[in-house]
């Protein structure tokens, strides 16, 4: 058994030289267990449904032995459904990315100060929803507007599945609402637009052409510090041949802004490649996050009617206030698990 494999190949000190291999030997031993533990307790609900329908043929006469099978034979009959779902859900392939740390951008679109405004509340419900996960995040870089807002906003999430997580937030994010602007107490629309990307590693980074980056220095501005606009820290990476933009100004050394801000250029470059594997592959698969293109509307916040809709999967949901405080474990449950359905059905469909 793979399990047993597994587990021995835990035991061996060896393998603790090595941090990388542990954690993957490691995550594969958990996923492992979890599935065993399933399938056990799928194999003890069949043996209480053969009991339920054994004592169903020998009650006889009682009534009440007969009525109590009946319960026993519906319950056994609906945790088998459930299970045997999770069971395929959990056969099913894994993103490798999805246990991957993630950078997210949050971007103002349409919509002024009051889009910018809209950022700055998505950016909120993020962290607080990091916060529950135990996750930890870094700001890699911020253009804040005039008013308190975010015109971009790039953050780095370190934790467990990170990406799995988040990866059906990247899209168009729409707030119906009264804004603070508004004197007359009318209703406007206006956009953000989200992008999560999983962090590569060394062995799938992208090989970067120094001739191919125009890197500039240039002084940090906003809120910091005596340091801002003193010193030249501050740094922005292109990419001339996909006109790809990275920046980092959030650290006082131009060293680590530098490297702050390649990173998230590598992401940027895969993510890149990754839109377009998926765009090729788009006649073939469904996919949650349609075409890849982030000016996509994916979401919609009415403010006035406590309402969240998520477009993709019809999703409705009346507990805005609580989602905007951090609350998204609901809707991100939904989208993952309206995945599983998508791949069951294609499997099902190709078989």
């Amino acid at each position: 058994m793979r399990l047993a494999e597994l587990d021995e190949h835990l035991s061996d000190p060896k393998l603790g030289q090595d941090i990388a291999r542990y954690r993957a030997v490691a995550r594969e031993q958990s996923e492992a267990a979890a599935l065993v533990q399933r399938l056990r307790h799928y194999e003890r609900r069949e043996a209480d449904l053969a009991a339920a329908r054994d004592l169903l043929a020998e009650s006889g006469d009682d009534a009440e032995i007969a009525e109590m099978a009946r319960e026993e034979i519906v319950a056994a009959q609906q945790d088998l459904s459930d299970e045997l779902t999770a069971l395929q859900t959990a056969l099913l392939p894994h993103d490798p990315d999805d246990e991957r740390n993630a950078f997210m951008e949050i971007r103002a679109g349409a919509g002024g100060d009051e889009s910018a405004l809209f950022a700055a509340d998505l950016v909120r419900m993020y962290l607080r929803y990091f916060e529950r996960c135990g996750w930890r995040t870094e700001v890699m870089s911020e253009s804040t507007s005039d008013l308190g807002g975010y015109k971009e906003l790039v953050l780095r999430i370190e934790g467990r599945e990170v990406y799995g997580a988040l990866k059906f937030e990247s899209g168009g994010h729409r707030v119906q609402r009264v804004p603070a602007t508004e004197s007359q107490g009318r209703i406007h629309t206006s956009a953000c637009t989200v992008a999560v990307m999983p962090e590569p590693d060394a062995a799938t980074e992208i090989t970067l052409n120094p001739a191919d980056l125009r890197i500039d220095t240039f002084r940090a501005s906003g809120a910091g510090g005596q340091h801002i606009n003193k010193t030249d820290s501050a740094i922005r990476i292109t990419h001339l041949p996909t006109g790809l933009v990275a920046e980092c100004q959030d650290d006082r050394s131009q060293h680590r802004n530098k490297a702050k801000a390649m990173a998230v250029l590598q992401a940027r470059l895969r993510d890149k490649e990754r839109a377009q594997r998926d765009a090729t592959e788009a006649a073939t698969r469904k996919s949650l996050v349609g075409t890849g293109d982030r000016s996509d509307r994916i979401r919609t916040y009415n403010f006035p009617q406590g309402r969240l809709t998520d477009h993709r999967i019809n999703l409705t949901l009346y507990k805005l206030g609580a989602i905007m405080e951090g609350d998204l474990g609901d809707v991100l449950s939904a989208l993952q698990a309206a995945q599983a359905q998508d791949q069951l059905a294609a499997l099902e469909g190709a078989a």
